[in-house]
């Protein structure tokens, strides 16, 4: 699947640090009305060759790529960054105004985002990066429409890992009652207070130190990336549309399923960047991912956690680069 090409080849595409890279552009926000929700975007290089979107994790934002995208740059990448719809600086809309949130949900938000905001600039295939939800999202962002995408880079991937193993259709009644009974019990769940708490009794800086197994980027940058979009009033009904979309959400939904539709084409070449000291999503899932699906590439990190990407920005983006030039496609 992976084969090296000409080291000349690569500084055409490559190697070359581009003119059309401003650093200054990492600071500049755009809006893009999707389904009449405001979204929020960076992009850096914009008219580079290569495009490249940057999917963050579950309570972060487009500013956790804040190390990332300028390297990406300068390497030719149309670096892109967006802050799917409920986190970050974008509309955090409830279930009246959107039902429930998951990754089919955020999955065509993509698709939207590359025929709307990159189709007019760029016409060829789309890399994806994501942190664990984004990384969640671009699986099924490359099932849904593999033809658009040139490769994954997950890191991690969450979500439910069946090994071998049939995936149980629920029958009509009992799913309908159990997604029932998840509705009433979110729709009545005080998430209100358990954000008020989250924000009061410093919740957020031990989820990081716990994430984050290296601290030295953990700082006042980081905290309010996490913490602003909690503070907005809007937090919890979008925060209840998440845990009821992600909760209920259909079983072709999920990673297995997924990663068993992608298994069928090959189309799509995917890499695994893993910390071994990851605490939310254990070394011991992907490498179960990696043995049943023999097709991926599965790159494990010493003495990081789980968010490599920012943990260590540089060593992040040096494997994600090598993946990404020694693709046979390139």
């Amino acid at each position: 699947m992976v084969k090296k090409v000409d080291n000349a080849n690569n500084l055409k595409i490559f190697g070359n640090m581009n003119s059309n890279f401003k650093e200054a552009n990492i600071n500049n926000t755009n809006y893009w009305n999707w389904n009449g929700f405001k979204i929020c975007w960076n992009v850096i290089g914009e008219d580079n060759e290569i495009p490249i979107i940057f999917l963050h994790g579950f309570g972060a934002s487009r500013k956790h790529w804040r190390n990332n995208l300028g390297y990406f740059a300068k390497r030719n990448f149309a670096s892109y960054s967006l802050d799917l719809i409920g986190f970050g600086d974008s509309d955090q809309p409830g279930i009246r105004e959107i039902g429930k949130l998951n990754n089919e949900i955020w999955c065509d938000q993509v698709k939207d985002f590359i025929t709307q905001v990159i189709r007019p600039k760029n016409s060829r295939k789309v890399i994806l990066i994501g942190n664990s939800l984004g990384a969640l999202v671009a699986l099924t962002c490359a099932v849904s429409f593999e033809e658009q995408i040139e490769t994954v880079i997950a890191s991690p991937l969450p979500d439910q890992f069946q090994e071998n193993k049939r995936i149980i259709i629920n029958k009509a009644l009992f799913k309908n009652l159990k997604n029932r009974f998840i509705t009433i019990f979110f729709l009545f769940f005080p998430l209100e207070i358990i954000l008020f708490l989250v924000i009061k009794l410093g919740v957020i800086r031990l989820g990081l130190n716990y994430a984050y197994f290296t601290k030295d980027n953990i700082d006042s940058e980081l905290m309010d990336l996490v913490t602003k979009p909690v503070l907005r009033r809007t937090a919890a009904r979008s925060l209840r549309a998440m845990c009821i979309g992600m909760s209920s959400r259909d079983e072709k939904l999920h990673a297995s399923y997924l990663l068993k539709k992608l298994n069928v084409s090959k189309k799509v070449p995917f890499l695994l960047i893993w910390g071994d000291k990851d605490n939310f999503i254990p070394l011991f899932l992907g490498k179960k991912i990696a043995f049943s699906h023999t097709w991926l590439k599965l790159k494990i990190v010493s003495n990081l956690g789980h968010c490599i990407h920012d943990e260590d920005p540089s060593v992040f983006n040096r494997i994600s680069y090598e993946w990404i030039r020694d693709l046979k496609t390139f």
